[in-house]
């Protein structure tokens, strides 16, 4: 469970991988090897990982289960949004039907993103402010997709990115024990996929937390209705 900071700019993007829990409540796997098993999705990904280390996690398991919307957790990811300075930033969605740290981690984020611009913030003076450019939101599980947000739909549908994707789902395989999630991700991006059209096959849904900004209207691209 964790947020993604991606870097700014065309083409290829640097991306982070912020981990906010290493899974030391999980019914399956050990917080080593679902370390291990984020370590290895992240390679695949091409992406670097980064675990957060949170002042307000209760001993003896860590943040797992027991992350909480407090000012010291938002501060913590404002610092590494203002050591690493991404363009974007995803997290999970707020609905309260899911995980309760997917939850609290989605909050945490959209203050994160404000307090990371303060200049005036005593614990962050030692770092530079900077603003992110968007905060998007994904949904773990259809029950976490938000109602009252329009998504939009990002084209995973090319050979390569989705065998990518699929490895690097694979790689958490003690997750695989609760629920098959790789099969149920690779389902909802194939609905997206018949929604949107061809040559359209899998698409993702991102949720913006406000209103985004295109530079023309050529930038849209196509809908996912059918005129």
């Amino acid at each position: 469970m964790g947020a993604v900071l991606a870097g700014g700019g065309g083409g290829a993007r640097l991306v982070r991988l912020a981990l906010c829990s290493r899974g030391e409540c999980a019914s399956h796997g050990t917080a080593e090897l679902r370390a291990a098993e984020a370590a290895a999705g992240a390679e695949i990904l091409g992406a670097e990982l980064e675990f957060v280390d949170f002042p307000a996690a209760l001993p003896p398991a860590g943040g797992d289960c027991r992350l909480q919307g407090t000012p010291s957790n938002a501060l913590a990811i404002a610092g590494l949004i203002r050591r690493h300075k991404p363009a974007l930033l995803l997290a999970p969605t707020p609905s309260v039907n899911q995980h309760p740290d997917h939850a609290a981690l989605s909050g945490l984020a959209r203050d994160a993103a404000r307090l990371a611009r303060y200049g005036g913030i005593p614990e962050l003076r030692d770092l530079a402010p900077h603003a992110i450019q968007v905060l998007l939101f994904y949904a773990v599980t259809p029950d976490a997709e938000p109602r009252d947000i329009t998504p939009i739909f990002i084209d995973v549908s090319a050979p390569e990115i989705l065998d990518t994707w699929t490895r690097a789902m694979r790689a958490h395989e003690s997750q695989q024990k609760t629920r098959g999630y790789v099969d149920l991700q690779l389902t909802r991006a194939r609905l997206n996929g018949h929604r949107i059209g061809p040559p359209v096959t899998h698409a993702i849904a991102l949720y913006p937390a406000d209103p985004p900004v295109f530079s023309s209207l050529g930038a849209l691209g196509k809908s996912a209705r059918h005129f």
